[in-house]
């Protein structure tokens, strides 16, 4: 691993966890050329093409000595590496990402060192560079949706020269089939990594023990079926024993039970207090000497730690700031040992966990204090902690922590506080989303409580949860009932409240009483960081309609920083419904490497818990982003994914829209018969009867009517959505929808440009330009493609010509819109060119391969992509494409494009 210096930004428990190894068993007296087999050895080599290295294999079986051998391996071959340890705190995706950036401030990327930003660390893992290996040891610990897709994307998105090696007791959700279909994954599995009599013999002769027999040996070998961590244990008891056939002999069972046999052998050995210390403080996650002390008070604690560590017994040392040292159990000694305790000494472990949580309380750590109250079983006590604390956690947006909390706690338990059941109902709505927030909130019974702070809850909550689940006809009366009785004993849902209705009259078209409400929002929130990233989204969506693109951007700033517990300058801690927003807003912006690094982490949040308009931007975007990349498989997969969660959460408008998205994908690719019955699939009459009674954010430019217009121009009639556009124009315009009138008339422009009214396609495309200019929106006229490369060199042209008479701003900001729309562009053909309809006599016919590739290209591949689909070299295809443009008389590949569906060639 480089020894770039990790960032100051880091808490010292995330420097702790991504280190050049992980502390997981050391073997005492052994060296590495025991592990260093060469059935892995051989693996690694095979693996030059792998993005995906899987160790994988029950508990003990050598896993992470397995990752070590490859982390020298590689390290030796000059791959720069970094190492994670997971643990169960990396569930939470804020927390995870700044591991990240740990370890990849640790890897020889580019600018690694110099950003301490945790969703650029997303982005360096992209680029093309020297070769690295990023390890993820423990990753079963994982088992948030969120933290494992964006693993997935991580692998998916490697470049050529990255790679990533995790370590598993199970098999990971990161999309395994895919890569073992395309070659991309290398799995070693327990019977690589099991020893063999050879490798056993060599273990026990490293550590120091004489040599066995040989069917003694064998005998050994057999029992424990070469499993690393019982060879350990017993290593361990043969020490001991004098007659070591005999101890041999009388080892049965695998798995579990020979650890547990094995370790009680050792744990048998061990003095009184030494035994009593080890079984008193398993139930810690972290040791250090005053924690222990309150556990154990009659023992001398800094000593003991200082003996075991000293003595290799599982106890491993953690790197942190303190000044007391910190360690923790090896997590299989620590599972055996709170068993032994439980069988043993029942009646310790509620004492135990009350003696550890109440140090917690004393050092104002109410979070594992909490936890050791729930694990102790003491429900009354982390619920009266609760009580104290819960209402902050609420306010700080910490809900999957509530969540946790409130689902280990008995129902009948939490039954006699219903103040708590409404934070549990909060905490479900934003981690597991509205329709299971609604069903707690109606098994609760609080809707009936008297309590005017239950009360206050329900009263925010019951139009919140209407809203989220896309039902804003019935929140809005329930809403402003609830309106009517503010203020109530919670300033916190009724600031929530007030947002929320907010939003509702938003979507309904009442956006002074929108505006109205945000004010009072604004002078009720008080410290809530909730509330406050709340307004500013709502706000900033009121600004993205009426035009206000670079103050609205500037909002959704705030309000994901509102929510982000470090300061890192990453935009990736924040709550998701700020976060789509902010990411949307650097899409429109074309600042499309920040959209996807904010994708990375907010998509799968939204896909749980976010509204359905989150959703559906979400998903449009990384879709576009795809088919720009020419990923025009993963585009189409992703519009897959968002109708398939459509149909599960039971919204009609979410799978409406990833069809109606499809369809402009198939209009890009000049697929006109296609891009047709994909429209008429999309064209729910109840969801676009909706859509345009409502304002409903995803649809302000995304909508059925847009879609037809769209294809009316590029392969209908244009002067008759050109009609269309012009008699929509004045009453969109009376509304003050500025975003959708900016996007009619871009369509506007390309019609007049089919039409060949170039000089009035210009004058539309001026005024977009010049507005565009002045507010820094950008793919609203670009996601158009080349259909606009037209009407914008049209305007163009004469600021060109004639410099010192333009406006510079203006002429930066065109090159800038006509460089998004990609090379190919820059030379697109004239609308005014003459039309063939036969292929010329001169024009050379092209092979077979050449019309897939021509095809393929058409259809908006990469070359990457190309040569994957076909089984050839990316040199290949640069070739035939070489070979398209000669035939066909091109300049570029969309000319090429161009020319062969002129000629026929192609649809």
């Amino acid at each position: 691993m480089t020894s770039t210096a990790v960032p100051p930004t880091r808490t010292p428990l995330l420097r702790s966890r991504v280190m050049a190894q992980s502390s997981k068993f050391n073997l005492p007296g052994t060296n590495a050329a025991l592990v260093r087999r060469a059935a892995i050895a051989e693996r690694v080599e095979r693996a030059a093409a792998a993005k995906l290295i899987l160790v994988r294999a029950p508990a003990g079986f050598g896993k992470t000595t397995a990752l070590r051998q490859i982390h020298e391996q590689l390290s030796a071959a000059g791959v720069a590496t970094a190492w994670i340890t997971v643990d169960a705190a990396d569930n939470d995706v804020p927390r995870f990402l700044s591991c990240l950036a740990e370890a990849v401030a640790r890897l020889q990327i580019e600018d690694a060192a110099a950003t301490s930003a945790d969703a650029e660390a997303v982005a360096l893992l992209e680029r093309e560079g020297p070769p690295f290996a990023l390890f993820l040891d423990e990753f079963e610990t994982l088992q948030s949706a969120a933290v494992i897709g964006l693993v997935r994307e991580v692998i998916e998105r490697l470049p050529r020269n990255g790679r990533v090696v995790i370590g598993s007791r199970s098999l990971p959700d990161v999309g395994l089939g895919r890569l073992r279909v395309r070659g991309q994954l290398v799995e070693i599995g327990a019977d690589v990594l099991r020893f063999s009599a050879a490798e056993t013999a060599e273990f026990l002769r490293l550590r120091g023990l004489p040599a066995l027999p040989p069917d003694t040996l064998e005998l050994l070998h057999a029992r424990t079926e070469g499993w690393i961590a019982a060879l350990l244990l017993v290593s361990m008891a043969l020490g001991s024993h004098e007659a070591a056939a005999d101890f041999i002999q009388r080892l049965s069972g695998s798995g579990g039970a020979i650890a547990e046999y094995l370790a009680e052998d050792v744990l048998g050995r061990q003095p009184p207090e030494v035994r009593e210390f080890l079984q008193r403080t398993s139930i810690l996650r972290q040791l250090n000497a005053p924690l222990c002390q309150a556990l154990v008070p009659r023992t001398d604690c800094a000593a003991m730690l200082e003996r075991l560590h000293a003595s290799s017994l599982f106890l491993l040392p953690l790197e942190t700031e303190s000044a007391e040292p910190n360690y923790r159990y090896h997590a299989l000694f620590a599972n055996f040992l709170r068993t032994q305790l439980a069988r043993e000494h029942p009646e310790d472990l509620l004492r135990l966990h009350l003696s550890a949580c109440a140090w917690y309380e004393s050092v104002g750590r109410p979070v594992p204090a909490i936890d050791h109250a729930i694990e102790g079983g003491d429900y009354p006590h982390a619920l009266s902690l609760l009580e104290q604390h819960g209402q902050r956690f609420v306010e700080q947006g910490r809900m999957r922590l509530l969540a946790r909390w409130f689902a280990a706690i008995p129902p009948e338990q939490l039954k006699q506080h219903p103040r708590m059941q409404a934070l549990y109902v909060w905490a479900v709505l934003f981690t597991q989303g509205a329709s299971e927030g609604m069903a707690l909130l109606a098994a609760s019974g609080i809707e009936s409580s008297e309590d005017p702070t239950i009360r206050a809850h329900v009263n925010a909550l019951q139009p919140l949860l209407l809203a989220m689940l896309d039902r804003y006809d019935e929140a809005n009366p329930i809403g402003r009932a609830g309106l009517a009785r503010l203020p109530t004993a919670v300033p916190f849902a009724d600031t929530v409240l007030i947002n929320c209705m907010a939003h509702v009259t938003s979507v309904l078209g009442e956006k002074r009483e929108a505006q109205r409400l945000l004010d009072a929002a604004r002078q009720t929130q008080s410290s809530s960081v909730f509330n406050r990233m709340y307004t500013e989204s709502t706000e900033g969506l009121l600004d993205i309609e009426r035009g206000r693109f670079r103050q609205a951007t500037a909002r959704f700033r705030i309000a994901v920083d509102a929510t982000t517990r470090e300061a890192d300058y990453s935009h990736t801690g924040g709550n998701a419904w700020a976060g789509v927003l902010y990411a949307a807003a650097m899409y429109e912006a074309n600042e499309l490497e920040a959209c996807d690094r904010l994708l990375n982490v907010y998509l799968p949040l939204a896909r749980e818990v976010g509204l359905p308009d989150h959703m559906i931007s979400s998903y449009a975007m990384r879709s576009r982003l795809l088919f720009w990349r020419g990923d025009v498989d993963g585009a189409l997969r992703t519009l897959t994914e968002l109708e398939t969660l459509g149909n599960l959460r039971k919204l009609p408008r979410v799978v409406a829209t990833a069809k109606l998205e499809r369809a402009r994908m198939l209009m890009r690719q000049g697929n006109a018969y296609g891009a047709k019955e994909e429209l008429d699939r999309a064209d729910d009459k109840a969801v676009w009867e909706r859509v345009a009674r409502q304002r409903l954010p995803a649809h302000d430019v995304l909508d059925i009517g847009i879609a037809r217009l769209r294809w009316e121009i590029l392969f209908g009639d244009a002067a008759e959505a050109l009609r269309r556009i012009d008699a929509d124009l004045p009453a969109i315009d009376a509304e003050a929808r500025v975003r959708r009138s900016r996007k009619l008339r871009v369509l506007k422009s390309m019609a007049l440009w089919k039409l060949k009214q170039v000089d009035a396609s210009a004058d539309v495309m001026r005024d977009i330009l010049l507005e565009g200019s002045r507010e820094g929106f950008l793919r609203l006229i670009a996601d158009d493609g080349v259909h606009v490369a037209g009407p914008i060199q049209a305007v163009l042209a004469p600021l060109k010509a004639a410099p010192e008479k333009s406006d510079p701003i203006l002429l930066e900001y065109v090159q800038r819109v006509l460089e998004a729309l990609g090379p190919d562009a820059l030379a697109a053909e004239p609308a005014q060119a003459a039309a063939a309809t036969d292929v010329p006599w001169q024009v050379e016919p092209l092979t077979q391969k050449e019309m897939q590739v021509l095809k393929l290209l058409a259809e908006g591949y990469s070359n990457s992509a190309m040569s994957e689909k076909l089984f050839v070299s990316d040199s290949t295809v640069r070739t035939h494409l070489r070979n398209i443009n000669m035939k066909l008389g091109a300049q570029n590949r969309t000319q090429a494009v161009s020319l062969a569906r002129r000629y026929g060639l192609i649809r």
